[in-house]
């Protein structure tokens, strides 16, 4: 009883902003008071102050380029690790342990490390606010898990199939076409998502590399939408902003939880 009770009170505790965010994102643009931040308005102004939201900040264009970062970048971050777990698995590539720990150890360096080079080489590329510089640095930093979760579940993959498949006069690539990427289907949806996730939230880089909203992760534009540059911005307004534009990950991980853990946990061999 006590146990239940402890629980309770922590899921209320930890469902108190989300209640705040709900209850103060469908109020009138005009009417938040702070002192009656906890009591519901009584009206439904979600939809509204979105639709402000969208005029102050031009969200559409920013979520336009967010959704193209978060479906190429893992898509590609996938393949690509994919294919370096293969290499170093299957193929049994010399020292294969040691460029495992090479592409994976570049995770232990803060995300915070990378913004000075990379916005000085993007300059000079001519890279900067640009929608290709966004979608190569964000499958950059996703290939690492993918590497580690495909190397994995490639590890409790038989080699006799690749033996087998070698002696029917398959080439290597053709196996890990046909064979291998399919039967890593679960592990590459799970590694997907999560990336997809990680993208759609992501504020740094996009805070770093970009400058127009046209450009500029959706996640930025809404922190921007809250600053100076669009002074006198209603707190409803940008509370109901922050709310719809999150829905998109939570809905995701909501119908595909089961693949998620199913995938993390064959990726876990």
């Amino acid at each position: 009883m006590i146990r239940r009770a402890v629980l309770i009170v922590l899921g209320l505790v930890w469902l108190g902003p989300t209640y705040l965010l709900l209850v103060n994102a469908m109020r009138p643009a005009g009417s938040y008071d702070p002192s009656k931040a906890w009591i519901p308005s009584g009206e439904f102004r979600l939809l509204q102050n979105f639709a402000t939201a969208l005029e102050r900040a031009d969200l559409g264009a920013s979520l336009a380029g967010t959704l193209l970062y978060s479906l190429a970048s893992p898509a590609l971050a996938v393949v690509i690790g994919a294919m370096a777990g293969y290499t170093i698995v299957v193929l049994r590539l010399r020292g294969g342990f040691w460029w495992f720990m090479f592409i994976f150890g570049g995770t232990i360096f803060p995300s915070q490390m990378l913004l000075v080079p990379l916005f000085v080489t993007y300059s000079d590329l001519g890279l900067y606010d640009r929608r290709l510089g966004m979608i190569l640095v964000y499958t950059a930093i996703s290939v690492p898990l993918a590497a580690f979760v495909l190397r994995n579940f490639f590890t409790g993959i038989a080699y006799s199939i690749f033996e087998a498949a070698r002696m029917d006069g398959a080439s290597t690539a053709r196996i890990f076409w046909r064979i291998y990427l399919p039967l890593a289907g679960t592990a590459l949806a799970a590694v997907f998502i999560l990336e997809f996730t990680f993208i759609w939230n992501d504020l740094l880089f996009g805070l770093a590399l970009t400058q127009t909203a046209e450009v500029r992760p959706v996640m930025t534009v809404l922190a921007g939408l809250m600053t100076d540059v669009y002074a006198g911005t209603p707190v409803p307004v940008g509370l109901a902003a922050g709310l719809v534009v999150s829905l998109p990950t939570v809905l995701l991980f909501l119908a595909t939880q089961r693949l998620f853990a199913r995938g993390l946990s064959l990726g876990s061999v």
